[in-house]
């Protein structure tokens, strides 16, 4: 009976907390190795490493890279990162502090990376902020990362947006669903490539129909 109740007492007990510090690799904008440990910043999303995003005006702007040199430059020359579980990928899920600042924090508070609400709701307040002060991502318009990584699999299209914008040989070329060449077609964001509601914004974009 003491067997079993040690046990329960044992299952009952959360996951034991990790925590490493040091200097730093920083792999994007919300992943960095310490100590030879992978870890993927809890609570935030930031845009993938060659992400772009677009300014107010429209104009094209490396929004993943911004984000990598952000989280660069937060943790400076230390870092010490806390959590108790880990993702899929086996990085540590943790909230890293450097300088006495939460970095997740800061990252969604400096327009760098959104507030991972499919997980999270910690860092929305801050999200709202920037959001309001066109901070970052939210100059302009933004395709949240979990989109971009899902397109590039080939994965979904973005909502009821699903006329693929191709960039080719041929050049910037528009494909309807329906289209022969349209299952075989594979938009990267990365590319510049993109999807689109209505033949009328691909057109206005400078894409062009394919044939077929």
């Amino acid at each position: 009976m003491l067997r079993i109740c040690s046990l329960l007492v044992l299952m009952a007990l959360p996951a034991a907390a990790s925590t490493v510090t040091g200097v730093p690799r920083i792999v994007d904008g919300d992943t960095l190795v310490v100590q030879n440990t992978r870890v993927r910043l809890f609570g935030i999303d930031a845009p993938e490493a060659k992400q772009r995003c677009e300014t107010a005006t429209g104009a094209a702007w490396a929004c993943g890279m911004a984000a990598t040199a952000t989280l660069r430059a937060l943790v400076g020359q230390g870092v010490r990162c806390s959590g108790s579980e880990e993702d899929r990928y086996g990085r540590l899920i943790a909230v890293c502090r450097a300088g006495g600042r939460d970095v997740n924090a800061e990252m969604v508070a400096r327009g760098a990376a959104f507030a991972y609400r499919k997980y999270s709701r910690d860092y929305v307040v801050q999200e709202e902020r920037a959001r309001r002060a066109g901070l970052g991502i939210w100059q302009g318009a933004a395709e949240r990362p979990a989109q971009v990584r899902a397109e590039s699999n080939g994965q979904a299209a973005p909502g009821t947006c699903t006329i693929k914008g191709n960039i080719s040989g041929r050049g910037k070329l528009y494909h309807l669903p329906g289209m022969r060449s349209y299952a075989a077609t594979r938009i990267s964001t990365r590319k510049g490539e993109r999807w689109f509601c209505t033949e009328a914004e691909a057109k206005a974009a400078g894409w062009r129909r394919a044939g077929g």
